[in-house]
């Protein structure tokens, strides 16, 4: 299984701008996980969005995220929340200001907006749950021959998108369309890996502005495998990898050998 997809990243025009190529927001991290801020922020520089935006009402957080990524716009004083997609919730940030956007990608607690998101009508919306968080928003998942049900129950009874992270992971649309992955390994299952995965969604809807259900599925699941493929580039450099290793994989995967 080849472990290197460029294909999996928008192609860009030879007339393109950082604007033409996707804006993609971040509203991510707080005072108590300041870290998740900068996995979802680095997430989506590495989705192939020609221009990342960062909206926190920490100080504390937003100087993290760009002293480390100082290519990253902070729109906490300007209060520009126009973008092509935003990523909302990784970390728990403060949910004062909710951007709309074509596609939004709802992760951690920001989730349970899913249940009543009509305030989001007409946007493809994404959540991004592991197990423990399907059950906390009325989906139990009991035994594994119940994640692909489950999945589709979910993405149908709240009308979004679904990424149920995990062994083999499922993406389904509220219509029941939906792929599995196969390209994860069980190193994933660490702190942060999340956060990475629901930054880089976001820069890839951004990027490629899928219109249709086909589209989006199909999108999700370039998102999903890119972050498999960096975490088995990851586990071969050193083992056990940490979130911060598949962050930095993720360039090699759209990189031709």
């Amino acid at each position: 299984m080849s472990k290197r997809h460029p294909e999996f990243l928008a192609p860009i025009a030879p007339t393109a701008n950082k604007y033409s190529r996707g804006v993609v927001g971040v509203l991510a991290g707080s005072d108590e996980f300041p870290g998740a801020a900068v996995l979802a922020t680095g997430g989506a520089r590495r989705g192939g969005a020609g221009y990342v935006k960062f909206h926190s009402t920490s100080a504390e957080v937003t100087s993290l995220v760009l002293t480390n990524f100082p290519d990253v716009v902070s729109i906490a004083k300007s209060g520009d929340l126009s973008a092509d997609a935003w990523l909302i919730g990784s970390g728990s940030p403060s949910l004062k200001a909710i951007p709309s956007a074509a596609y939004i990608v709802l992760d951690s607690l920001a989730m349970s907006l899913a249940s009543s998101h009509s305030f989001l009508q007409n946007h493809a919306i994404v959540i991004t749950p592991h197990e423990g968080e399907a059950r906390s928003l009325g989906f139990p998942i009991n035994d594994p021959s119940e994640r692909l049900p489950v999945a589709l129950s979910m993405a149908k009874s709240l009308n979004v998108y679904v990424i149920l992270k995990g062994p083999a992971t499922i993406i389904a649309a509220p219509s029941g369309l939906h792929s599995i992955d196969t390209h994860g390994i069980p190193e994933l299952s660490t702190a942060g890996t999340g956060d990475v995965l629901a930054g880089l969604t976001a820069s890839m809807l951004a990027s490629w502005q899928p219109r249709s259900a086909n589209e989006i599925v199909e999108i999700l699941g370039y998102a999903v495998a890119a972050h498999g493929c960096a975490a088995q580039i990851a586990r071969e450099k050193r083992n056990p990898i940490t979130a911060t290793d598949v962050l930095e994989a993720l360039p090699l995967v759209f990189t031709e050998k």
